[in-house]
């Protein structure tokens, strides 16, 4: 190639060429003697004022990059799978490192962990792997994959990619699985409301002649079982029981040769609300503390009270006549036999028995108890006395008897050992000191037969607050008729709101209060394992993962009775963990998340791509699980048009890279001032003669 680096601007240049020619051009009309030498000479000079070059440039072919995608997902995590992909990435790269010119790029495609809908997007690892290569050094892309890809763009149309797209499917062509999804459900329901919701079993890949079992658990408590016909919807009906996030599993019982049973279980999360929970307050007398939990109950919008406080009880009786009194009777019979069931809690304050319950009532408390109600008894002086409600039927749930002895010694209510791991007790405000930094109390009632979990004492270490259960219900009592004072400020006063609300909602079964439990629950892609206990150290906790692999991890004391581990977790889907006799369901990722549905392996997602690039879809394995071949491979210049499954091919680039470039002036030097003295004699040679 020969480029010019004239000495002089261009307009010089032009006149001087003006000139040259002018001159030669007179002499060759005027046919003088010489006149072709003279032009020459003049030629020579204008062209020796241009400066020619010769330039060459030194390049260096550039290679051809081939991407091989490896799909490592969590449907590819089938040994077999994973075998058939391991295999056929080591003879794929053996073949393409012996083919000149090409350089093989591995791509792995993994769940990275962040996403909270995890889905295989093998097509954006391509583009993120070539995003430094130019277009025309892109030979071509091989996927190993199932075929289960949820990011491929509209056949043919991928920017930046003039190459072809060739597919090797692991798996077999006759697998089938039976997996299970849910349709529609809610996001929120009231505790204790029917709701439903629909289901459906699908059968991928060769249909399976046969109906579907179906087990459906309520946060690991088993609550329906049902035939389900596949491919059809089924409704389903329901009771929450609790208040928070609610694990709804559904799994379908497995089918003999299915591919796997990963994807048996479906998972809806459903948040419980509760509705108004209805507390009956019965006060046996009007008193100082009275009102502390009156206001406490009236105060809280989830607590809708009946309150009754006896003001005359039947032997007060002075011949007033009923219709001059401005007091209501006390509908006994409607309370504690018509709507017992209706109330979630009731509290007896300094009730004693005076006759205005009779017998009967009380076994029917009892029996409100067992069956599932809470109790709290806010035990005052009668507690002790001749008229104590321990006197009655009620004595078969209560979790102390009255001694019949009073402490009138001020004390500071303190937390038992037990006290310190309760849920209810722990951390409460001013207990982290000795003396306590709250005020004190001047009153205890003596009891004995003390059962379930003394977490507050009194004077002498006597029990202050026992928390107990009875069937399948609880009862609290409050051997003390003077947290009022707390509430009065007495002495710096004490957090009476904080343990009369955590008494109350611990009876009334709150999932956060329980003594004894298990929770997990994800954290973006980690599990967070809490175990509460009141015993000793609870010991491993054993994760079960989605595919099936289990781990165990070491729960480590956060807090007095509190217990937590966090794991990080490589999969998503419905983690089991247990410990002990508990057990707690997680869901880490979307429920719906498109990594879970089919899994069966399958050539037609790649299919359209392959064939618009004129690439190869391809199985590794034959539907008895022995190897096939991968298809021979080829190197081609220009656009690929070659068509069938039998070859792969691979377009080789043209491209290289300048590494040097070499100059060599014409008229530069020692072979100039040669061409211009020849020139300039051969002319006065001519004109001497």
């Amino acid at each position: 190639m020969i480029t010019f680096a004239p000495f002089f601007p261009l307009w010089v240049l032009i006149a001087v060429g003006i000139v040259a020619v002018l001159l030669a051009g007179f002499g060759l009309v005027r046919r003088m003697r010489g006149a072709w030498l003279r032009a020459l000479a003049l030629a020579l000079l204008v062209l020796a004022l241009v400066n020619p070059s010769f330039v060459s440039e030194n390049r260096e072919p550039l290679s051809t990059i081939v991407a091989v995608v490896v799909d490592r997902s969590q449907s590819q995590l089938i040994p077999e799978r994973v075998a058939q992909t391991d295999a056929a990435l080591k003879e794929l790269t053996g073949r393409l490192a012996k083919l000149p010119g090409i350089e093989p790029r591995i791509v792995e495609v993994h769940d990275d962990g962040q996403e909270e809908s995890p889905s295989t997007k093998a097509f954006a690892a391509l583009n993120e792997a070539l995003s430094d290569v130019s277009p025309g050094r892109i030979g071509g892309a091989v996927f190993i994959t199932d075929g289960q890809i949820h990011d491929i763009p509209e056949a043919g149309k991928l920017p930046g990619f003039n190459a072809p797209v060739h597919a090797l499917i692991t798996g077999r062509p006759n697998e089938f699985d039976r997996r299970i999804e849910v349709v529609r459900a809610p996001r929120f329901s009231l505790v204790n409301a029917q709701q439903e919701l629909t289901f459906r079993v699908i059968d991928d890949g060769t249909p399976i002649a046969s109906p579907a079992s179906v087990t459906i658990r309520i946060n690991g408590e088993e609550v329906g079982a049902l035939q389900a016909e596949p491919g059809r919807d089924t409704r389903f009906e329901f009771k929450l029981t609790r208040a928070g996030t609610n694990v709804v599993d559904f799994e379908v019982a497995p089918v003999p040769g299915e591919l796997t049973t990963a994807n048996n279980h479906a998972v809806q999360l459903i948040d419980g609300i509760r509705q108004k929970l209805r507390v009956l307050l019965v006060s046996g007398e009007p008193h100082a503390g009275e009102r502390a939990w009156r206001n406490l109950l009236k105060s809280d919008a989830l607590v809708d009270l009946v309150h009754f406080t006896i003001l005359r009880p039947p032997e007060k009786q002075d011949g007033t006549p009923i219709n001059e009194l401005s007091l209501i009777a006390f509908p006994t019979r409607e309370l504690f036999v018509d709507k017992i069931k209706e109330f979630d809690l009731i509290v007896f304050d300094r009730y004693q028995n005076r006759g205005v319950l009779p017998i009967l009532y009380y076994d029917n408390i009892t029996e409100y108890v067992k069956k599932g109600g809470a109790l709290l008894i806010a035990a005052g002086p009668e507690y002790a006395s001749p008229n104590s409600i321990a006197d009655t039927p009620l004595s078969e749930v209560l979790p102390a008897l009255p001694t019949g002895e009073l402490n009138e010694k001020g004390f500071y209510p303190r937390l038992t050992d037990i006290g310190k791991k309760h849920p209810v007790t722990r951390g409460l405000e001013g207990s982290e000191s000795e003396p306590p930094k709250w005020g004190r109390w001047f009153r205890t009632v003596g009891v004995s037969d003390v059962q379930g979990s003394a977490v507050m004492k009194g004077a002498n270490d006597d029990p202050l607050l026992v928390l107990n259960r009875a069937g399948e219900g609880r009862i609290a009592m409050l051997l003390s008729d003077e947290g009022w004072l707390w509430s009065r400020g007495f002495e710096g006063g004490g957090p009476h709101a904080s343990l009369y609300r955590r008494i109350a909602y611990w009876l009334m079964k709150e999932p956060a209060l329980e003594e004894e439990a298990l929770t997990a629950r994800a954290a973006g892609r980690n599990l967070e394992i809490t175990r509460q206990t009141i015993g000793n150290a609870p010991g491993e906790a054993t994760i079960t993962y989605p595919s099936g692999k289990t781990e165990t991890v070491t729960l480590t004391a956060s807090e007095p009775g509190l217990y937590k581990a966090s794991v990080a977790v490589g999969e998503t889907g419905l983690f089991k963990v247990k410990n002990g006799e508990l057990s707690a369901l997680a869901h880490v990722g979307a429920v719906d998340a498109p990594e879970f549905k089919s899994e069966v392996s399958t050539t037609a997602t790649l299919a359209p791509m392959a064939q618009a690039t004129h690439g190869v879809v391809a199985r590794l394995a034959n539907a008895d699980g022995s190897a096939e071949p991968l298809p021979q491979m080829l190197t081609v210049h220009g656009n690929v048009q070659i068509e069938g499954n039998e070859r792969m091919a691979f377009r080789l680039t043209g491209e290289s890279v300048l590494k040097g470039i070499d100059t060599l002036p014409l008229f530069n030097g020692l072979i100039g001032l040669v061409a211009l003295l020849f020139a300039a004699s051969a002319m006065w040679w001519r004109e001497g003669r």
